[in-house]
């Protein structure tokens, strides 16, 4: 009976974490789509952006400590709840026609807000619901759920905004959210951590703990230090992506489905790398890997740049997405290879604050400042770009990562 309550929890889970992810990534690309066809201004779209990632800067560190403590089934309840509502105040001021692209801004925010806790609760959540000896095999079907959906979704977003006002599409991430909700407060498995929040202190230390070991493992400092320059382009250019098209390209914000081809093309490149990194990581290892994928990531975004038709554009952005995923991927995966398992909610959400949380907006608002500046949202793409040659450099210039590339290759296979 027990294994069989854990079969339908586990069903549950997986279910509600699919419903999650498909709703955040409509709003991740509905809402700059939103405010670009409110305001037609490259700062306001960089200025979602920028609140989607800030989240993670602001909250990352308490988000890990946290749901290493509490309940994590009543937490992700509350925040999924949470989200449904805030979100559906956007297609309520769309028909009311009340809404201004502050309100956009605010609510991109506090989704994102409320995504950072959900995502570290997360961390934790699944190997309370199915044991150590089942984690992999679980690990892996959520996993590769959610990447299809990662990857899928935002072109079929994109194909919908062309046709569909984007307020409306919200709707879905209200309706989304409400059933995960339903779904994670079925679970009859405990998910709470038996560790209750003593005190300040506590959290403290264990914040601490997150931090010194990102600090101390020199190859995950290096991955992490130099993936917060790649977030930082990957900011820039997806802040700027809708006025891109629009002013260089041609392609209107609504009405037309070359639209959906851009927001396509990173997920296809991202799909290659998927199913390619593995092989190439297990012939050269990480850290070789890193240092080919550092450099790759700068073409491809220098492809994009120079190229002034659509179709170039897509094709240079495939390549771009391939060389980005495996950057991000291959960090991911030797940290979680070298991570111990008691540590793994919050060296995870502090790796990921530093890197994209404080990369993402950071490339958001440059981009949007230099793109206002210029008068043109290519030299706020470029301005990422130049933020990441110098990851470039410091990836190669690294001690770290070239002597673990070296033992790799003379170690046994």
């Amino acid at each position: 009976m027990g294994d069989f309550a854990a079969g339908r929890d586990f069903a549950r889970y997986l279910h509600a974490r699919t419903l999650s992810v498909f709703g955040a990534v409509i709003a991740a690309v509905t809402l700059p789509v939103l405010v670009y066809q409110l305001t037609g201004s490259a700062g306001w779209t960089s200025a979602v952006a920028a609140a989607e990632a800030l989240p993670y800067l602001v909250f990352g560190l308490l988000a890990g400590a946290l749901t290493d403590r509490l309940d994590r089934r009543k937490m992700m309840v509350a925040l999924d709840f949470s989200v449904a509502a805030v979100l559906a105040s956007v297609p309520l001021a769309w028909l009311a026609g009340v809404l201004t692209a502050p309100h956009v801004v605010v609510v991109a925010f506090a989704a994102q807000t409320a995504f950072v806790f959900f995502d570290a609760a997360n961390f934790g959540a699944l190997p309370a619901l199915v044991g150590k000896e089942r984690l992999t095999a679980a690990y892996s079907v959520v996993f590769g759920r959610t990447t299809v959906l990662e990857l899928v979704v935002p072109g079929l977003t994109g194909l919908l905004v062309a046709v569909v006002a984007p307020a409306a599409l919200l709707a879905v991430n209200a309706l989304t959210g409400v059933a995960s909700a339903l779904l994670l407060r079925a679970i009859t498995t405990s998910l709470a951590n038996p560790r209750p929040v003593k005190g300040a202190g506590e959290l403290v230390a264990d914040v601490r703990e997150g931090l010194r070991f990102v600090w101390v493992e020199p190859v995950v400092r290096t991955l992490t230090l130099v993936g917060a320059t790649h977030s930082v382009v990957t900011g820039a250019y997806f802040a700027v992506l809708v006025p891109y098209a629009d002013k260089v390209l041609g392609i209107a914000p609504r009405g037309d489905v070359r639209l959906a081809a851009l927001f396509s093309c990173w997920g296809v490149g991202a799909i290659i790398a998927a199913r390619t990194l593995p092989r190439l990581t297990a012939r050269w290892g990480n850290a070789a890997v890193a240092l080919a994928a550092l450099p790759a990531s700068l073409l491809g975004g220098v492809l994009v740049l120079v190229s002034g038709h659509w179709l170039p554009v897509c094709a240079a952005a495939v390549y771009w997405g391939a060389a980005g995923a495996a950057v991000v991927i291959n960090g991911i995966t030797y940290r979680q290879q070298v991570c111990p398992e008691e540590l793994r909610s919050r060296v995870n959400t502090t790796a990921r604050m530093l890197a994209w949380g404080l990369g993402q907006p950071l490339g958001a608002g440059l981009a949007g400042v230099v793109s206002v500046t210029a008068g043109d949202p290519r030299a706020g793409i470029a301005a990422g770009l130049a933020v990441l040659l110098c990851g470039v450099v410091t990836a190669w210039v690294t001690p770290a990562l070239r002597r673990a590339a070296r033992e790799w290759s003379a170690g046994p296979r």
